[in-house]
């Protein structure tokens, strides 16, 4: 049989191990608590690290509403600013159309102008202007009695 005294070593070496297993879940449990204050203090870092992200984007988002708005009154601007040059330029183009027209007519005039006188100096030119201008001279016979 067993012995009072093997029984009671038995016990103290079982409450020598609660009281190490004690230990042990106790430096588990402040090793537990300090992951969880320092996960807690990382969600709050993350939380202000995400708010200030969110508002800087919440900035560029409005600063890029401003851009593509100026650059729309820009495109707007270049849009009439182009109608009116070429309005300016097709304007330009008739009145030059015109002018050149009509140094084409005043040409064309010049032209048959030389072309008649160079025709009524020229020799041809005198033998069918000549009885047209001179009367043919009468050919008279003077008989004497």
């Amino acid at each position: 049989m067993v012995s009072e005294q093997e029984i009671i070593n038995k016990l103290e070496v079982k409450i020598l191990n609660v009281d190490d297993n004690t230990n042990v879940n106790a430096a588990i449990l402040e090793r537990l608590e300090k992951v969880v204050q320092s996960l807690q203090e990382n969600s709050v870092k993350m939380g202000q690290l995400l708010a200030v992200h969110d508002e800087k984007l919440t900035k560029q988002d409005r600063i890029d509403a401003v851009l593509f708005e100026k650059i729309e009154q820009v495109d707007e601007k270049l849009d009439r600013h182009a109608e009116t040059i070429k309005k300016g330029c097709e304007r330009d183009i008739r009145l030059v159309d015109n002018r050149l027209r009509l140094m084409e007519k005043k040409m064309w005039s010049i032209f048959g102008g030389l072309a008649i006188i160079s025709f009524v100096v020229s020799p041809i030119g005198q033998r069918f202007i000549r009885p047209v201008l001179t009367p043919s001279p009468v050919s008279s016979i003077i008989v004497e009695k």
